[in-house]
């Protein structure tokens, strides 16, 4: 694969956002794909395959520090929960999909990276049915360095109130990592960078707060720490841990349901995710927040869990 370097000098801003120039599917390394690594350029799927029709597909997001991925079992067992909820069995072990993911990372050298495992129904029924499709497994994984110091981080970012909502759990698998729960996550991230803004802040059904359009939100108030109670959105796996490392500082978490008004109570605001590990908001819509001492030591503690030097 390409140094680190040469790929980051191959980025350029287009309509606000970050762009790749090195498209996904012309790349050097290699990528699993049902069972054996292969050139990357060779990890093709036909066009007619149910997934692209009908969305029947999981993935994870997974970032590599130090040549290891982090919270890797968990993941994997995310991915293959997920697949059940959208009513396939991956083919493969959570052992089996670890080993494999290490293999990936070890084949293309990667030390900090990002790893993205996908799973979906093939090309062997086309309709709404699909009980006979072959279901496949892939792992791709390339260069991901931290791209902010910890304090350009600090600055916070700026999030719009996305015009779509989270769906209720009775209209949508909203349990499982499904890819075409996606869409309207980037129908909003567009139109919030379309505007100037990093990204945006999705209410659900109810017009409760839920989240970013890929990453968790927490708000500060008055020293203690709350998040949306997720309910019809995943309880990242990020989200998780950042909320184990505000427990061993003391910070109380309280998880409940949050409506927008709320905001304007916070002094602080944070992200959560594997792509956004703890990034501060500085604000989201009308309301400011100021990054100030629970950022700095989540971002640190975060920091220094996954083996980041300061």
């Amino acid at each position: 694969m390409l140094p680190v370097a040469t790929q980051i000098q191959k980025l350029k801003t287009l309509g606000g956002a970050s762009m790749a120039v090195i498209p996904f599917d012309d790349r050097d390394g290699s990528i699993w794909y049902d069972g054996k690594l292969i050139p990357w350029r060779d990890a093709k799927l036909h066009v007619l395959s149910h997934a692209l029709h009908y969305a029947s597909c999981v993935f994870e997001g997974e970032r590599v520090y130090g040549g290891k991925a982090f919270k890797l079992t968990e993941h994997s067992r995310r991915l293959i929960d997920s697949g059940r909820i959208l009513g396939f069995d991956i083919p493969w072990t959570v052992e089996q999909i670890d080993a494999a993911t290490q293999e990936t990372v070890r084949a293309n050298n990667i030390t900090d990276g990002y790893v993205r495992p996908v799973a979906w129904r093939g090309s062997e029924m086309m309709g709404v049915a699909a009980q006979a499709t072959k279901i496949h497994l892939a792992i791709a994984t390339w260069p991901w360095p931290s791209y902010f110091s910890p304090e350009a981080r600090l600055k916070g970012i700026r999030l719009r109130i996305a015009d779509w909502h989270r769906p209720h759990p009775q209209t949508a698998p909203t349990a499982s990592k499904a890819a075409g729960l996606y869409m309207i996550c980037t129908l909003s991230k567009h139109k919030a960078e379309n505007e100037g803004f990093d990204d945006a802040l999705m209410l659900d059904w109810r017009g409760q707060v839920a989240e970013a359009t890929g990453a968790n939100v927490f708000f500060v108030i008055d020293g203690e720490i709350h998040t949306p109670t997720p309910d019809c959105f995943l309880d990242g796996i990020t989200r998780r841990t950042v909320i184990d490392l505000a427990g061993k500082r003391g910070y109380k978490v309280i998880e409940r349901a949050i409506i927008p008004e709320e905001m304007a109570k916070a002094q602080e605001c944070f992200l959560t995710g594997t792509a956004a590990e703890v990034t501060p908001v500085s604000e989201i819509g009308p309301y400011r927040f100021t990054p100030g001492e629970v950022c700095r030591n989540l971002m640190a503690d975060y920091d220094a869990l996954v083996g980041r030097k300061g």
